[in-house]
């Protein structure tokens, strides 16, 4: 009972209008299960064949979230079901994940990603790279997708002082790209920022959306 132990005491102090994602990868299908009969519905995988495994096995009414960079010749196995792609870090990937979707006859909703981190290993625009991207416009012609925000990653570390650093440039950002591009649009709302680490500090920045595992599940089975 331990996960869902877990759950209950990470979902009991969030606050209105932000969601958990049980961030499941590398974790079994029972450990899921788990979450499931606790209430939990929305789970985020990072890899595409270890995600449609799942799917395929797992009940039909879970909410996948994508949360792991996605690779464009990847996008067409998770576009029928995946229900957000938290890890748009390109026009090139946006656009396809657009093309794919109309072959699915979906609408598939998306979060542009952020590059906040002091690391060069994680991805994501710059916030000019997004800026010019989306003053470009093209974006607003793909049909089959829908930005309803941003993510982000903080750094890795234990300066508590620059991941709020960190998480606030984001949450000011979003404030400016809804100013700007999506001042009509009410479904771009989603601020996902925040792990098992760093997640309080996330929600204090804005966040809607956090992506907690180990804190759930343990630490993961490599």
């Amino acid at each position: 009972m331990t996960i869902t132990n877990n759950l209950k005491q990470i979902l009991d102090e969030l606050p209105q209008g932000v969601k958990l994602v049980a961030v499941s990868k590398f974790h079994p299908n029972e450990a899921i299960l788990e979450a499931y009969q606790a209430g939990q519905r929305i789970f985020g995988e990072s890899k595409v064949q270890e995600l449609s495994a799942k799917h395929d096995s797992l009940p039909k009414d879970i909410e996948w979230h994508f949360i792991g960079h996605l690779q464009t010749n990847k996008v067409k196995y998770i576009v029928p079901y995946v229900s957000l792609i938290h890890g748009i870090d390109s026009f090139k990937l946006l656009a396809e994940v657009n093309k794919q979707a109309a072959k699915a006859g979906r609408t598939v909703r998306c979060l542009l990603q952020l590059h906040i981190a002091q690391e060069e290993t994680k991805f994501g625009f710059s916030f000019d790279e997004c800026r010019q991207m989306l003053d470009e416009g093209q974006w607003q012609t793909l049909t089959n997708v829908k930005l309803c925000g941003l993510m982000g990653m903080a750094s890795n570390t234990d300066n508590a002082e620059q991941i709020d650093k960190e998480f606030c440039s984001l949450h000011t950002f979003f404030e400016e790209a809804k100013q700007r591009w999506f001042a009509n649009d009410d479904s771009f709302k989603e601020l996902s920022m925040g792990m098992s680490h760093d997640y309080h500090a996330a929600i204090a920045a804005g966040s809607t959306l956090i992506r907690v595992g180990s804190k759930i599940f343990g630490e993961r089975n490599y």
